[in-house]
């Protein structure tokens, strides 16, 4: 039998009223066309949402995805059915545009990629894909989620001058870890035991060929992922992953990993911005007046920060362009709520019909 602290499990989660009895905890580990493999103390599952599942849920993103907590009707004999989700620890999420051209669309939805994870390991390879604003994206969703972030900068076999791109990356934030390591020779992997916890999940971030997969083997000890080498001549790597995946390794901790984003919208990500451009919001509250376009205006802080060299002119920029597509998102997802309800229930009218 299995002990579901040993995936995460939490002990307040024990006070959580059930909507049925005899509902057991687990965690979704895989979902695949509709459907989910979970891990309960009865062992691996596959399991369905039960049309009821819906009466219990505002939206879609509220349907259980990688890392989350459930209450399962256990079938040994078939399919086990999904009762209710458990509420999230932590989540990141990006804008759902379904295939479709942001600009064309009329509203947007959540997305939610992994949830109830207590690290994120956001990986930037050093050679020519390095880009620091790309850190700054995914330090700020991370932020966000409300787990604690860790850069790591891989492939540093291959860069002599791998200290200065670790001190390029401190400067966005003094609280953040940035890790430079190699897995071919071993180098600063030591440094990364400390969040190798039993019972701690850790959610992998990166673009294709970073060395995600390469990595959580390494860290694990065994082969859990397929490896492919990056293009030569652009650095640049194919999709090794192809769906969000939950491994356990030897040791006990939990891995999540995601498919190659290069990049990753922001959902409501004004918090995680906050924090990691802390520098520029403390500016513009020194402005002289509130409403400020930090253009002309006489007593503007941001201007004498920038004419002074106190805030590079760069950095300046790649804040507004995050705020401005943060800001247009929020915009962007603005249902009603009878909008939501509508959606809810033609979706648990649907999968009721198909499960008689």
């Amino acid at each position: 039998m299995i002990d579901m602290v040993d995936y995460g499990w939490k002990a307040e989660n024990d006070n959580e009223v059930l909507a049925i009895d005899g509902s057991l905890p687990a965690r979704v580990i895989l979902v695949q066309k509709g459907i989910f493999r979970v891990v309960c103390q009865e062992g691996e599952c596959s399991a369905k949402l039960k049309g009821k599942f819906y009466q219990t849920i505002e939206t879609a993103e509220d349907v259980p995805v990688v890392g989350d907590f459930v209450w399962l009707r256990y079938n040994a004999k078939g399919e086990s059915l999904i009762e209710s989700l458990v509420a999230r620890r932590t989540k990141f999420s990006r804008p759902d545009f379904s295939g479709h051209k942001a600009n064309h669309l009329k509203t947007i939805l959540e997305q939610v990629i992994a949830a109830n994870f207590d690290y994120v390991f956001i990986l930037t390879s050093l050679n020519s894909d390095f880009k620091i604003s790309r850190i700054e994206r995914y330090l700020s969703v991370a932020r966000q989620s409300g787990a604690e972030p860790v850069v790591v900068l891989t492939k540093a076999d291959t860069n002599p001058e791998y200290e200065k791109y670790v001190a390029m990356v401190q400067q966005l934030s003094d609280s953040v870890a940035v890790v430079a390591v190699s897995v071919i020779s071993g180098f600063g992997l030591d440094q990364l035991q400390c969040y190798l916890q039993p019972g701690k999940t850790i959610v992998f971030l990166g673009s294709s060929g970073v060395g995600k997969s390469s990595l959580v083997n390494s860290l694990a000890g065994e082969i859990l992922m397929q490896v492919q080498e990056i293009r030569e001549k652009d650095a640049k790597g194919r999709h090794t992953t192809s769906r969000r995946q939950l491994f356990r390794m030897r040791n006990g901790c939990l891995v999540i990993d995601t498919p190659g984003m290069r990049e990753l919208g922001l959902w409501y990500a004004g918090a995680g911005l906050q924090g990691l451009f802390a520098d520029i919001e403390k500016l513009i509250q020194q402005c002289r007046f509130s409403d400020c376009s930090h253009q002309n205006e006489p007593g503007c802080a941001i201007q004498a920060a920038l004419n002074s060299g106190l805030l590079e002119a760069e950095r300046w920029l790649r804040y507004r362009q995050l705020i401005r597509e943060n800001d247009w998102g929020i915009v962007k997802s603005g249902y009603t709520k009878k909008e939501k309800l509508h959606q809810k229930m033609n979706r648990g009218s649907t999968l009721q019909k198909k499960e008689k």
